[in-house]
């Protein structure tokens, strides 16, 4: 994959870390798409991960997920969040090199606080906080091996996690497009300034 394909910025990490709300974020502000794989597989199957999960076996859904997360990075030039298990796939790994890749960062007391670590989630239905707890253990390394950047979310904003990932990849606009105009700034970032 070259440095002129492919997505501009890949977000993985754990189910709850904020992907979705974070990508949106950072597509906007370089105006350009989001893509989340998890997404795109539900709307392939017509039903939701959870019922994928029951009804055709984590197996299946991986092999689903393998092939989402392929034609995401063929075919998206924008931000693409992944699932949180997609990078227990060496083939996903290996189609990662090279790519900007974020790791958000988020600890066990920050996922409670997130996620309530609910049973929505087919990976933690019993015994919830053991159970992220042990996926994180699997997961960490390939996290931080896919990685260019981690990006911590702890006690941050979406807002902050997206400025975060934007300052880590030193990346203000796409390669290939005007800089935003001196003088103009996300009104996001200017009401924040204004209530601060």
């Amino acid at each position: 994959m070259s440095a002129d394909s492919g997505p501009a910025i890949v977000l993985v990490g754990p189910m709850g870390v904020g992907k979705s709300t974070v990508g949106e974020l950072l597509a906007a502000r370089l105006g350009t798409g989001f893509r989340d794989s998890d997404a795109d597989i539900v709307a392939a199957r017509q039903k939701s991960i959870s019922d994928i999960f029951v009804d055709e076996g984590e197996p299946r859904f991986r092999e689903l997920e393998r092939e989402a997360v392929r034609l995401a990075v063929a075919e998206h030039t924008g931000v693409l969040a992944l699932g949180g298990g997609a990078i227990l796939d060496a083939a996903t790994r290996e189609l990662l090199t090279g790519l900007p890749v974020v790791y958000l960062s988020m600890e066990v007391g920050e996922a409670i606080k997130r996620v309530g670590l609910n049973t929505a989630r087919p990976l933690l239905a019993v015994n919830p906080r053991q159970q992220w707890k042990l996926l994180m253990e699997a997961r960490r390394h390939h996290y931080t091996d896919v990685a260019r950047v981690v990006v911590a979310t702890d006690d941050r904003s979406p807002e902050e996690v997206a400025e975060a990932v934007l300052d880590a990849l030193e990346l203000k606009h796409l390669p290939g497009t005007a800089a935003p105009a001196a003088g103009t700034e996300d009104p996001r970032t200017a009401d924040k300034e204004n209530h601060a």
